[in-house]
């Protein structure tokens, strides 16, 4: 152990603390704040993808109430993120507009971090790993994502472990194709809905699921909301659509059948 090691060296402040460059010139008050933001959003999600995967390993171990802690884990960096949107809505449109045209091609429709954070939710797309461009970093983790089972996947192989009747075509499905909704699996969760008494962890799994599905639904729509209270509807830095985008994403689910069960029951 090193006696002498400080905070300040443990963290590597010096270096955290010289990444936030503004190209603004001359130099925009409020860009810094853009740049803060963004970048811890980008902390965070290294730590969301690092749970996620924990969920999967911890699934595919069939160990559930490790999953569950690493599930509540995300949620509440999830809820961490969504309230950090208010720091960024008080940037209003002249503030953003003073530095803009310093972010050039730039766009968080970039992030390859959150594009790995939607393949390990299932929500998988071959198109992203080429979209990274030359990137080795961004091409590897992307790919890694696409090739590997989703947290629903690994979920849904789970439960037939533990003698439910999941699909055969489920289970052995293309792991690298987007999920779709599967009418076959209804049956298998009213099961668990409706006999929570014979099958509680497996019932206390789905709505941790729910849970976290709701908690990313929730930054997204506050993400929507700070877009819209900033640039209004038009385009995004990077030709991206901007809120059309945001507004059509808050709508995609990862577990679908989860909440479609709820029109099942009772």
């Amino acid at each position: 152990m090193d006696s002498d090691l400080t905070y300040g060296e443990y963290l590597r402040l010096g270096e955290l603390l010289g990444l936030q460059r503004p190209r603004s010139r001359p130099e925009h008050h409020d860009e810094l704040l853009f740049i803060v933001m963004h970048q811890t959003c980008e902390l965070w999600f290294e730590v969301v993808r690092h749970e996620l995967s924990a969920v999967s390993s911890h699934l595919e171990a069939d160990e559930a109430r490790p999953a569950f802690k690493a599930v509540a884990r995300v949620k509440s960096i999830l809820h961490s993120l969504t309230d950090q949107w208010a720091v960024l809505a008080t940037l209003t449109p002249a503030d953003y507009a003073g530095f803009r045209s310093a972010l050039a091609t730039s766009s968080g429709f970039q992030s390859y971090q959150y594009r790995a954070i939607e393949l390990a939710l299932g929500a998988k797309d071959r198109s992203v790993v080429e979209r990274a461009g030359t990137d080795p970093l961004a091409r590897s983790m992307l790919a890694d994502g696409l090739a590997r089972p989703s947290l629903y996947d690994q979920f849904l192989r789970w439960l037939a472990r533990r003698g439910h009747r999941v699909p055969a075509d489920v289970l052995g499905r293309d792991v690298t194709e987007s999920w779709t909704f599967t009418p076959s699996l209804l049956p298998v969760l009213r099961v668990l809905y409706e006999r929570t008494d014979a099958h509680w962890v497996e019932y206390e799994c789905c709505e941790e699921l729910v849970d976290l599905e709701d908690s990313f639904r929730l930054w997204r729509f506050r993400h929507l909301q700070t877009v819209e209270r900033i640039i209004g509807t038009k385009p995004g830095t990077g030709g991206s659509d901007g809120v059309g985008y945001l507004r059509s994403a808050v709508d995609r689910r990862f577990f679908p059948e989860l909440f479609a069960i709820r029109a099942e029951l009772g």
